[in-house]
């Protein structure tokens, strides 16, 4: 087994542990895991991510159902406008998307470079919303239209389709921000969102691409054992401390997304 693939194994169970840690994140490290130590490109890159961590929040998700961490109400709501987003977006629209797209000076942005650096500035986004102290109370999901929350749903899900992520970066914060509920609760309602919207992208890359099959499974069994792991540490951390620690988290690995794309 060559010294990349060792690595890249590393990452996967690196993965699993960060997403039973914090309910999302694991994607922000697959997709850099698969592109900048494995050598594949963003396209497959995401693909692959979504399966990898569809597949362990699916098993994180009845590690925090045991615990009474889980919203299914609020998750549902979510997940319907969500998982049409990201089929759609994956099925359609990024096989689309023209491979040269525009050039700034002598830097030229193709597809993969710009979905790299699309995915970076959502996280930072994303980073910002855990990093700040929220003043004001945040909105109950319960008490706002429907239309919103879908409409929340729909913009979050086309989102994670472009970037190939399960959006647990995004779901923790509009479950802590919007929907009022406790980081701990938030982390483990945003696995069930994880869990469908992955998994459904995924079948959207399965009709266009080839699948290497043999690797993707091995990458996520470790991935799950990583989750196992990851849901028993969290137990011994607070939910404060998760969120900033999250928020940062996702901030550094942004910046050196960019980094990469743009040196």
């Amino acid at each position: 087994m060559e010294s990349t693939q060792i690595l890249g194994y590393i990452g996967a169970l690196i993965v699993g542990l960060v997403l039973g840690l914090i309910g999302g994140g694991g994607s922000i490290l697959t997709v850099p895991v698969l592109v900048y130590i494995l050598g594949y490109n963003p396209i497959v890159a995401t693909a692959y991510s979504l399966f990898v961590v569809g597949s362990s929040s699916l098993v994180g998700t009845f590690q925090k159902y045991k615990e009474g961490l889980v919203d299914f109400k609020t998750g549902l709501v979510f997940s319907f406008p969500s998982f049409v987003a990201v089929y759609l977006s994956r099925r359609y629209l990024l096989p689309n998307i023209p491979e040269a797209l525009f050039e700034i000076g002598n830097l030229s942005f193709t597809k993969d470079m710009s979905i790299m650096i699309f995915f970076a500035l959502i996280m930072i986004g994303a980073s910002y919303s855990m990093i700040k102290s929220k003043s004001k109370t945040a909105e109950n999901i319960s008490g706002q239209p429907y239309y919103k929350t879908f409409i929340q749903g729909l913009i979050i899900g086309t989102i994670t389709g472009i970037i190939g992520a399960g959006g647990g970066f995004l779901y923790v914060p509009a479950l802590v921000l919007w929907a009022n509920i406790p980081m701990k609760k938030a982390v483990g309602t945003s696995l069930i969102i994880i869990t469908v919207n992955s998994l459904i992208g995924f079948l959207g890359d399965v009709q266009t691409l080839d699948i290497e099959w043999g690797f993707l499974l091995t990458f996520t069994v470790i991935a799950i054992l990583g989750i196992v792991l990851g849901v028993f540490l969290s137990k011994f951390i607070s939910g404060k401390k998760l969120k900033k620690s999250f928020g940062y988290f996702i901030l550094i690995m942004a910046t050196y997304i960019i980094y990469k794309e743009l040196k």
